[in-house]
């Protein structure tokens, strides 16, 4: 794994530069910008950098903010389809970003980003200054007789990705997208949107199923010492309502704030609400 040099250079919050951070044959590209103590930016599966615009646009005047394209994702390298992934591909590229920081990075990840945010804290915890997570897929957390309810209803691992060759399976897309949003989510969403979906669903259905067997248990998500903004939608999954309340009693300094009028995708269809409540946890989680 190696860093390559930033195409353009720092003048000012708005100037941004690129990081490429190869791992084996292939490479995150990372925007950066803005200048102060690191923010990284961490995605949901499905989408990409530009998913956090305007949280960017934000932090920048007092930050340097990081945000990458996770592998299979927009300036990033494509990810094969019928190649096999693991979120730890993923979370080594994230790890040799910030060996490269200077100072602890505050993390900000929405779903699956905010798992391998979780995972980053884990795994360098003297790299991370705080996290703020919206609805991070960590199901494991849901570890006692009590959640059986709500593990069984995630069944969005145990199904075939049927891909054509241009990478599509609506049927498991569908589901997906559904299982989050509500019954008929998928044929309510914009032609471009189903086709957006379509050209990453191998890396989503790959991501899928590594959370699935993920097994990382409460107790150790516990170990997490840095300070912790868990966010979720008042109209979320139930099952993951669960596991943001489970995570958030496990963590020694972690709140809970559940959003009105959102779901899952709080962080896009209620963006500027969201962004404040992050500015708010990263400014004061902030040095002096």
């Amino acid at each position: 794994m190696s860093l390559q040099p930033k195409d353009g250079t720092h003048s000012g919050p708005s100037a941004t530069s690129v990081l490429r951070i190869a791992h084996g044959d292939h490479f995150i590209a990372v925007q950066d910008r803005g200048e102060g103590e690191p923010v990284v930016l961490l995605h949901s599966g499905g989408f990409s950098a530009r998913q956090w615009r305007k949280l960017g646009d934000a932090l920048a005047p007092t930050h340097r903010v990081l945000a990458p394209d996770l592998l299979g994702y927009g300036a990033s390298s494509r990810w094969p389809l019928g190649t096999p992934f693991h979120l730890d591909q993923d979370l080594a590229a994230l790890e040799a970003l910030l060996d490269t920081l200077a100072a602890p990075a505050h993390l900000v990840g929405h779903s699956y980003g905010g798992l391998l945010a979780l995972k980053l804290a884990l795994s360098r915890p003297r790299g991370v200054r705080s996290l703020a997570l919206f609805e991070p897929v960590a199901f494991a957390v849901l570890d006692e007789p009590s959640d059986a309810e709500a593990r069984a209803s995630l069944r969005l691992a145990r199904s075939d990705y049927c891909a054509n060759a241009a990478g599509a399976d609506d049927v498991w897309l569908g589901s997906f997208v559904d299982w989050w949003n509500g019954p008929g989510a998928w044929e309510r969403l914009a032609e471009d949107a189903r086709a957006s979906f379509r050209a990453v669903g191998w890396k989503v259905f790959q991501e899928v199923l590594s959370i699935d067997a993920d097994r990382t248990p409460r107790a150790t998500f516990a170990t997490i010492s840095a300070p912790t903004l868990v966010l979720g939608g008042e109209r979320t999954h139930p099952t993951e309502r669960r596991v943001i309340e489970k995570l958030a009693a496990a963590l020694s300094r972690a709140e809970l704030k559940v959003l009105p009028e959102m779901g899952h995708m709080g962080p896009i269809t209620h963006a500027a609400i969201v962004n404040d409540a992050i500015v708010a946890h990263i400014r004061a989680s902030s040095g002096p």
